[in-house]
């Protein structure tokens, strides 16, 4: 069964991007580079939330049209608002996420990406299909912003599988879900 990874970048205060959905804030290295690397090489598919998807189109470069901001990796974007089916190299579903990935898992393939903002991930996490969390924890307090976790009905408990202190301040940790 294929694995399913939530994980990003956030401030030490769990936010993922400020208010406006700036990221300017993040610390890039060659040892963050290096960390992704390592990540992408494992993944073949992301599944994200409408929100997510707005942002990291917003970022394409003014005037160049792009289908698919994460290229050749299958891509699903859950939402409410938008048309179901293929949309620029997207899949856009409306059905409820947590089944969903649920029948992805069981597909052949490599790993699975949960990108973005914590709302998709709280339903992920209560429908208990994500396997792992890995996160660059940067070195700021935001005070506000996107959260990275959201309020949820149940404690998930965590083992701890790595943590690296990076020469840049960050701290990279991966964990895996106690599934019950």
């Amino acid at each position: 069964m294929r694995k399913v990874t939530f994980g990003g970048a956030n401030s030490l205060d769990n936010y993922f991007a400020r208010d406006d959905d700036a990221v300017d804030w993040l610390m890039w290295s060659d040892e963050v580079g290096e960390i992704m690397k390592d990540f992408w090489a494992r993944m073949d598919c992301i599944v994200m939330g409408r929100k997510t998807y707005d942002v990291a189109m917003k970022m394409t470069p003014k005037g160049k049209k792009i289908k698919n901001p994460y290229g050749d990796l299958e891509t699903y974007v859950f939402s409410r608002t938008l048309e179901p089916g293929a949309h620029d190299g997207v899949k856009i579903i409306s059905d409820d996420p947590g089944k969903f990935v649920a029948k992805l898992k069981k597909r052949k393939g490599k790993e699975i990406c949960v990108l973005g903002g914590g709302d998709l991930a709280k339903t992920l996490f209560e429908a208990g299909v994500i396997d792992e969390i890995g996160f660059n924890i940067q070195p700021v307090l935001l005070g506000s912003g996107v959260p990275l976790f959201h309020r949820m009905k149940r404690q998930i408990d965590l083992e701890l599988l790595e943590c690296r202190a990076l020469k840049n301040g960050c701290v990279y940790v991966l964990y895996s879900l106690k599934h019950e």
